[in-house]
């Protein structure tokens, strides 16, 4: 099979869809990869790496999308590559379309197919491809947080962890999945009491379990979310529906129970946010305010890191990458009941229920 690699050009978006390691499994299997030139060069990764794994450097993007039968990318394609996707495209990567209907619609108009990593999911229903992504973000939400909680930034001017004699701040994360946990994980490695709300029991059990005892589980619900919010200095929304719109867990009339310069995270945001006051924002303009409180809600998170990013995006896509190479996306989706669960948008109709829903649009089962 052809495989294109193209430079991702979302704003501020380092990442690639391809380490040189994964372009030389593919390689070594007999098929082509065409890498556009400077395409991992915002990760770390030059020319002379993917010629020596057997990669065609191209230089325009357009000339990769036409050499290709299979696109992998990082983030959903945004509106100057739609006219670049013809029919005889698969397209693999992170789409999220329940949280854009242009993309939806344009993908549609495409007749391609379109396998979302978001929704590939295995026998006990977690998302891989997700997961190392969702781990980052997590990670990244509280670095970002206690930055923006300093003064100069608008922020509460208060340090995460405190000092002797100084109570730490108060952390509350919306949701126990991987964004949750790895975001109370940081926040509580650098001393500040946090609170972690779901309303999976398992997921809070979990979390009782493993965490330090500055970290306390609590049945997430409006009531308690109203409660918390009046004396919390940092939020984090992680909150995921699979495939579906995430929901508003905190309305804009909340926001005038939070103290001025309160700083809130939304990690849902591509899936249109968990924060009704949530709107993408980038790396280059990353925050904005409202009623005092410091929204941080950049869709393209892990984009800021972009080695530790990429590698291992590429560690669990490329197997499935090969699959798809090896045996084209139809025997390989029925193949692979995981893989199967990322079609989304097979040749102009809708095959995710999620996505039809969210649009009110129609839904042709795969």
């Amino acid at each position: 099979m052809k495989i294109g690699v193209p430079i991702e050009i979302k704003n501020n978006e380092n990442r690639v869809g391809m380490t040189p390691s994964g372009v030389f499994e593919l390689t070594k299997r007999n098929h082509t990869v065409y890498v556009q030139k400077n395409a991992g060069f915002g990760s770390g990764f030059f020319d002379k790496d993917y010629v020596g794994a057997g990669a065609t450097i191209l230089d325009t993007i357009e000339d990769v999308y036409a050499a290709a039968e299979m696109i992998v990318k990082v983030k959903e394609p945004i509106e100057q590559e739609y006219s670049l996707i013809k029919p005889h495209h698969v397209v693999f990567t992170y789409f999220h379309f329940a949280s854009s209907e242009e993309l939806t619609n344009a993908m549609i108009k495409s007749k391609a197919v379109c396998i979302a990593y978001e929704t590939v999911e295995d026998e006990n229903g977690t998302l891989p491809l997700l997961i190392p992504m969702s781990e980052v973000a997590g990670r990244m939400s509280i670095q970002q947080g206690a930055k923006y909680l300093e003064k100069p930034i608008k922020g509460r001017g208060i340090l995460l962890g405190g000092v002797p004699g100084v109570p730490p701040a108060k952390v509350l994360v919306l949701g126990a999945g991987v964004v949750g946990y790895q975001a109370a994980k940081m926040a509580a490695g650098l001393g500040a009491l946090v609170i972690i709300m779901d309303i999976n029991m398992k997921a809070l059990r979990y979390v009782s379990d493993s965490m330090p005892n500055n970290v306390i589980s609590e049945f997430s619900s409006e009531y308690n979310i109203r409660k918390h919010i009046k004396d919390s200095d940092l939020i984090i929304g992680g909150v995921l529906l699979k495939g579906a719109k995430a929901p508003k867990l905190i309305t804009k009339d909340m926001l005038k129970d939070m103290r001025p310069g309160t700083v809130i995270v939304d990690v849902a945001v591509d899936q249109g946010g968990c924060f009704e006051t949530t709107r993408a924002t980038t790396h280059q303009d990353p925050t904005y305010i409202i009623d005092d409180v410091v929204h941080y809600c950049v869709a393209n998170m892990p984009g800021a890191v972009p080695y530790t990013s990429t590698v291992a995006l590429t560690n669990v896509t490329l197997p499935y990458v090969i699959k798809l190479a090896n045996e084209g996306w139809k025997k390989a989706c029925k193949k692979n009941a995981s893989l199967a669960k990322g079609l989304n948008i097979v040749k102009g109709e809708i095959v995710y229920k999620e996505i039809a829903e969210a649009f009110d649009l129609e839904f042709a089962k795969a």
